[in-house]
């Protein structure tokens, strides 16, 4: 097997998009910093990218095959570096909506104590866009906000040593859910996740069937239930914040009044 057939997703384990196989939700991350170059997934030459927008990678975003759907499905097919990162204060939550993806997905959620190993998407401003698009950013009804997490708020550690000032990630609209106590719950993949949900709320059930498969069936595409859904977690007193909303609003700030670097697809310099 030569080196090129070696770096393709599929070799790699890394070509199913959750979009596609909503159980699978995050989908497989690369065990290893690399570039998304098309079908193959090849060693990163750097881990910082200045002329590009840094975003965290949370839920499916980390995941190659997932990356690729989306951009593919937009006609772009420009190389994405993805720099595994050391990262304190955030944590994967999970999301107060349902997706009409077929999943509930993952939400940044605050977590001074968490350390979480990461990635950083260095996107251009063609990706940015895509990204922002299917996160739901640029419409009013839309699922998620963009907002810069500054460090020392959120450290950012690579692998080469550097820390970077900050970077974006996208903060869920609609809170996330708690665990019962107040608390966000973490994200445990999407089998357990739905299982778990299922077998706690009853009116989860009449909506969207006992197990996780007759979820994800009922859920995609179906705008209707996926919002009778999301309001059946507020109903039930499951919906918190997830700790991250004033970066949300710190962000717009910035952006209305034309602050160097924190335009829709400008980050701060590296320091």
């Amino acid at each position: 097997m030569d080196d090129a057939t070696d770096r393709t997703l599929r070799a790699l384990g890394l070509h199913e998009a959750p979009r596609e196989h909503p159980l699978l939700y995050p989908g497989a991350w690369p065990s290893d910093s690399g570039l998304l170059d098309g079908d193959r997934f090849l060693p990163l030459e750097r881990l910082v990218y200045e002329d590009r927008t840094p975003v965290v990678a949370i839920g499916s975003n980390g995941c190659p095959g997932q990356l690729r759907h989306k951009m593919t499905e937009c006609g772009i097919g420009s190389p994405l570096p993805m720099a595994k990162a050391r990262v304190t204060g955030v944590d994967a939550g999970v999301s107060a909506h349902v997706s009409r993806m077929g999943y509930v997905s993952a939400s940044p959620v605050g977590a001074p104590d968490t350390v979480r190993e990461l990635f950083v998407l260095w996107l251009d401003a063609e990706q940015l866009a895509v990204i922002d698009a299917s996160e739901g950013v640029p419409l009013p009804g839309g699922n998620f906000d963009r907002a810069w997490l500054p460090s020392p708020d959120v450290r950012i550690d690579l692998a080469d040593g550097t820390r970077l000032p900050g970077a974006y990630a996208y903060v869920n609209r609609h809170g996330v859910l708690h665990d019962g106590t107040g608390t966000p719950r973490t994200h445990p993949g999407e089998r357990e996740l739905l299982a778990e949900l299922l077998v706690g709320l009853p009116r989860l059930r009449e909506l969207f069937g006992v197990v996780p498969e007759e979820f994800c069936a009922r859920a995609r595409g179906d705008r209707r239930l996926c919002e009778r859904g999301t309001r059946l977690f507020i109903e039930e007193k499951l919906v918190t914040a997830s700790g991250l909303e004033r970066y949300v609003a710190a962000s717009a700030r910035a952006q209305q009044s034309g602050s160097p670097g924190t335009g829709a697809s400008l980050s701060p310099p590296l320091t």
